[in-house]
């Protein structure tokens, strides 16, 4: 019983050295972004299982007086049911931080979408696998995984209460891109508006929380970004 007192308390003060060591820097900002996604049989009625995604986004500090991050998104998806996706895109990631030089990250990436219709909303659950090419030619493998609730109110349909959490982990270790293991986690909490059923608005409160261990140096970066987003969806 002793050793294992004695091991918990170990861990306590390790934990609470490396959080000291590592203090956690806090921010604001905001987030924009508009998402279409649609069938391909528009194209041809022999293609109504293809799909078609488009995203842009657009990211500021709390001021609102700098720009310091854009995305811009594009994929191609196969229908295998009314509740199952694959998917296959591109992501363009270009970033200007204040004081810091223009960098640009391009991601190719692999996706499955999984909707679960149930009693209390409709979960998403949405893996997708992202290669990240920024600096150099090392690539990034970065999967992520999102898990999403959106639950109707009684008294309005047309209102419902979204939450959603995406956690990434970087498999391997690269110069420009750090070393493996946990990346991120962005956790949100809103509300939505589905206007009808090609037309929905969501606006709510994102934290994002990043967690940077330099491959060179073995420093650790824990920032924590408090931000106000807001998100358009176009179904066609």
């Amino acid at each position: 019983m002793r050793k294992i007192v004695f091991s918990l308390a170990m861990l306590i003060l390790s934990v609470g050295q490396s959080l000291s060591a590592a203090e956690l820097a806090e921010d604001t900002g905001a987030w924009g972004q508009v998402v279409a996604e649609g069938s391909l049989k528009r194209i041809d009625p022999a293609l109504e299982n293809g799909r078609v995604w488009l995203e842009g986004q657009s990211r500021f500090n709390g001021n609102w007086d700098h720009w310091y991050q854009g995305m811009a998104r594009t994929a191609v998806g196969y229908s295998l049911s009314d509740r199952a996706t694959i998917w296959a895109g591109y992501t363009w990631l270009p970033t200007q931080n204040i004081g810091k030089p223009y960098v640009s990250q391009q991601d190719l990436w692999p996706a499955f979408r999984y909707v679960l219709p149930t009693d209390f909303g409709t979960m998403t659950f949405r893996t997708l696998w992202e290669s990240n090419f920024g600096q150099g030619d090392q690539v990034r493998q970065r999967p992520r995984q999102m898990i999403r609730l959106m639950h109707p109110f009684d008294f309005e349909k047309r209102l419902s209460f979204i939450a959603w959490d995406e956690v990434f982990y970087r498999v391997n270790t690269t110069n420009w891109g750090g070393k493996s293991g946990f990346d991120q986690n962005r956790a949100f909490a809103g509300l939505g508006w589905s206007f009808n059923s090609n037309l929905r608005t969501e606006v709510g409160y994102m934290n994002q929380y990043l967690d940077m261990v330099s491959a060179a140096t073995g420093k650790t970066s824990l920032t924590m970004h408090h931000l106000a987003m807001a998100s358009v969806f176009v179904n066609f």
